[in-house]
């Protein structure tokens, strides 16, 4: 198995610190609003590579943290006139009944940083002892001068640095480009005691100690998207490795971002599509293909085009399904091929092409013992991937849909077979019309007419 690990920028075969028991933490939500289709890209990335890992190793440990102490979660409680804990509670259960929606499991670890206050003021402490921070005016820094690896995870120079984490110029830094660990809480703001005052953890640090109390000192993969690179993962690391004076993470995994229209998505533009939004326009498992399309190191470009057609092409494999439904499946492994996309950098477009493949094959199959072979094959490939977890009634009758049921869709159907039986063909066009009206496409094939509601 391979993976592209961002500090060496290559494709590495990846070979844990423990068979026995395999490392994986993902940065996860911060928790102040819905999340939006951006969020959900790792989310589904990393759900798949889980999927994988387990698949391989007997033993995966994934951690997937939940931010619950950040200053916009101060302003929209402060807006609403709430604690922030009615705020995070809110979107984390949002969240997770998204996720849910695109068959994303759950982690084994969700970790919130309300949960892990303790461990986080005990590695800052630590890194005070260690010379690797300091404090000054009610605030601890990092200074980044004392990690002389600094900045080898995003490959940036000083410079570069100094710019792209938007420095805060403040007379108490040693360095422009120390970073916070700990910082102040006015009275009137969310704080909790520690060593240097009443304040609140900064950013970076919540994942160092989350990981560390969870995972151990080292990890095998971290994850989360590209914009996580710098700053939020190069701090990561260096305050790691300066409090355990060991290796942080063995591969670092990021996906790419997530355009919209060729256009970075951002609230300055109104291009910010929520996930919730998206799944009222398609079932969760259209989203997930969809976002499982391209491969995860690229950008991928969200257009009006791609639930359509992520659409489409679940029809074709739950058409094949639906052929073979009188034909049990035998007991399979997914392909050969399909695996071996997947352990190539989790190559899920290649991955897409082979499980296309084989819904081909499995339609111009002849007979049952192949029928019943290949159509486990598929059911075994796509629950490695995270699809096809409807049964094809469910998927064409449009359980989805409002006010519109399959009984009804059934009777319309076959009072058209029985006009048409009679040669009542204005009658039959009739009932094509009103099926059409109701969202449903009926295909006439030598098999009889099938339906799907309309996408």
């Amino acid at each position: 198995m391979q993976l592209h690990n961002t500090q060496t920028g290559r494709k590495e075969d990846f070979v844990p610190a423990d068979p026995e028991r395999v490392t994986m933490y993902v940065c996860g939500p911060t928790v102040y609003s819905f999340a939006h289709i951006g969020n959900a890209r790792p989310a589904v990335v990393f759900d798949v590579l889980a999927r994988v890992l387990r698949r391989r190793y007997a033993k995966v440990v994934y951690v997937r943290n939940i931010t619950d102490i950040d200053d916009k979660i101060n302003a929209a409680a402060a807006a609403e006139g709430v604690d922030i804990e009615v705020i995070t509670q809110r979107f984390a259960a949002a969240y997770h009944e998204d996720l849910a929606a695109l068959a994303v499991q759950p982690p084994d670890f969700e970790p919130r940083v309300t949960q892990h206050l303790p461990d986080i003021i005990a590695m800052i402490q630590r890194l005070v002892d260690k010379g690797h921070a300091y404090a000054a005016e009610g605030h601890v820094l990092f200074n980044v001068t004392s990690f002389a690896d600094y900045g080898a995870l995003s490959h940036r120079d000083r410079r570069e640095m100094v710019a792209g984490a938007r420095v805060e110029v403040a007379p108490y830094k040693k360095d422009p480009a120390d970073f916070v660990l700990w910082k102040p809480s006015a009275p009137e703001q969310p704080g909790w005691e520690s060593p240097w005052g009443r304040g609140r953890p900064g950013w970076h640090i919540e994942c160092s100690a989350m990981s560390a109390t969870l995972l151990g000192e080292t990890i095998d993969i971290h994850g989360g998207g590209h914009d996580l690179v710098f700053p939020h993962h190069e701090n990561e690391r260096a305050q790691s490795t300066c409090a355990h004076d060991a290796q942080y993470v063995r591969y670092w995994v990021h996906n790419g971002f997530l355009n919209v229209n060729s256009e970075k998505m951002s609230k300055s533009l109104g291009n910010v599509l929520l996930l919730r939004d998206l799944l009222d326009e398609a079932p969760g498992e259209v989203v997930r293909l969809a976002l499982l399309s391209g491969h995860y190191r690229q950008p991928l470009d969200w257009t009006d085009e791609t639930l359509p057609r992520a659409r489409k092409q679940l029809d074709r494999l739950y058409g094949a399904l639906r052929d073979v439904e009188s034909v049990e499946a035998a007991a399979e492994d997914a392909p050969e091929a399909f695996v071996r996309a997947l352990e190539d950098d989790l190559n899920t477009a290649a991955a897409l092409a082979e499980l296309f493949e084989l819904a081909r094959a499995l339609n111009k199959a002849d007979d049952d013992a192949e029928r019943a072979r290949l159509k486990g094959q598929l059911l075994a490939a796509s629950d490695l991937i995270g699809l096809l977890q409807s049964t094809p009634a469910q998927w064409f009758s449009g359980s989805d849909a409002d006010g519109v049921s399959a009984e009804q869709v059934e009777a319309l159907i076959a009072a058209r077979a029985e006009a048409r039986r009679q040669k009542d063909f204005a009658e039959a066009d009739r009932i094509r019309d009103e099926l059409t009206a109701l969202g449903v496409t009926i295909e006439d094939s030598a098999q009889g007419t099938r339906w799907r509601m309309a996408g």
